[in-house]
């Protein structure tokens, strides 16, 4: 697997499901900055269908949709009918994601801390989620709210540093440096 950060402004996100888990997957996907995900869903909980409010849309997708698509993610859907979604979004050329079918993936959907623009990820590549659910928790408590406040620092030291002609090896050795002077990764003991 190649690990990516993506711009969620730039392409069409959508879910396809009808339950708990593409609500889920919905809500993660806003939080992680994706405004605009369509949801596809032909029997939706109303859970879901409050969720996506003007991007439901009250179907799978078909061939149309998937043209318009970049990334995919299927869940709480049959098999057969998970499957042969995938199938077509893949013959669109759309990147697919099938919960918990890492055979069914092109992607997988990593463990995430966010702390504002600090973000930090846990993959197994799929073979073991709830194992990258545990050391995501064991990060959270080493990387608590706090960096939020240190990632906004660090950029504005970076943009001074920046102007004032400093190198980037120059810079990273000044961040390393305010890093280890405050102790910044001294982590706790994981519970």
């Amino acid at each position: 697997m190649i690990p990516l950060a993506i711009d969620p402004k730039h392409l069409q996100l959508a879910v396809a499901g009808n339950g708990a888990l593409t609500l889920r997957r919905l809500l993660a996907l806003r939080r992680a900055g994706a405004e605009a995900v369509l949801v596809f869903a032909d029997a939706p909980t109303p859970a879901l269908a409050a969720a996506a409010g003007a991007f439901l849309r009250p179907c799978l997708p078909d061939a149309a949709a998937l043209a318009e698509l970049h990334l995919l993610w299927i869940s709480d859907l049959p098999e057969p009918l998970a499957a042969g979604l995938a199938q077509a979004a893949r013959t669109a050329r759309v990147l697919v994601n099938v919960e918990d079918v890492p055979s069914g993936c092109d992607f997988h959907s990593v463990a995430e801390v966010r702390r504002g623009d600090l973000l930090i990820t846990v993959s197994t590549n799929g073979a073991a989620p709830g194992l990258a659910r545990g050391v995501r928790r064991g990060l959270e408590s080493c990387f608590g709210p706090e960096w939020d406040a240190r990632v906004e620092e660090i950029a504005a030291l970076r943009h001074r540093w920046r102007a004032e002609g400093l190198s980037m090896p120059e810079i990273s050795q000044r961040i390393e440096a305010v890093m280890a002077e405050r102790c910044w990764l001294s982590c706790p003991t994981p519970r």
